[in-house]
């Protein structure tokens, strides 16, 4: 079975999956929230048809530890996809995976409009491949 990373936003939510050893991430998709209106749908039936037994979901927090209104609105999301889909969730905390994404594309000289097309699915990478090194006990 494999495992979906989600990286959730207003406007993108970027997705990556595990392979079925649960070893690597690898980036999936970017879902246009505002262009497609059935996100859960699609979540859904992408879990199905990869056979996801787990969602990891990217959990933002403030600098500080502290979770805010971006977590909260998170959460609500995580809440409804479970729902819908019944596929537990984790969470895991992203801060700094945007930041750390787009340095990594502006270092590979990577342009600016291309970064906004991979910026989400490559920070879902980031959460996941967090989550299947801790669970493998990897560092």
């Amino acid at each position: 079975m494999k495992i979906m990373g989600i990286d959730y936003g207003d406007a993108r939510i970027g997705l990556a999956l595990s392979d079925d050893l649960q070893i690597t991430a690898q980036g999936y998709d970017v879902l246009e929230v505002k262009k497609n209106r059935n996100v859960l749908e699609d979540i859904a039936r992408i879990a199905k048809t990869e056979h996801v037994s787990l969602f990891v979901v990217g959990l933002p927090r403030n600098m500080n530890g502290t979770y805010g209104e971006r977590a909260d609105i998170t959460r609500e999301f995580g809440e409804k996809l479970t729902s819908f889909t019944s596929i537990p969730i984790e969470w895991i905390d992203e801060r700094l995976t945007t930041v750390s994404v787009n340095r990594m594309l502006v270092e590979g000289n990577v342009s600016r409009q291309k970064r906004k097309k991979v910026v989400d699915k490559l920070a879902a990478v980031l959460i996941l491949q967090t989550y299947l090194d801790r669970i493998k006990g990897r560092p």
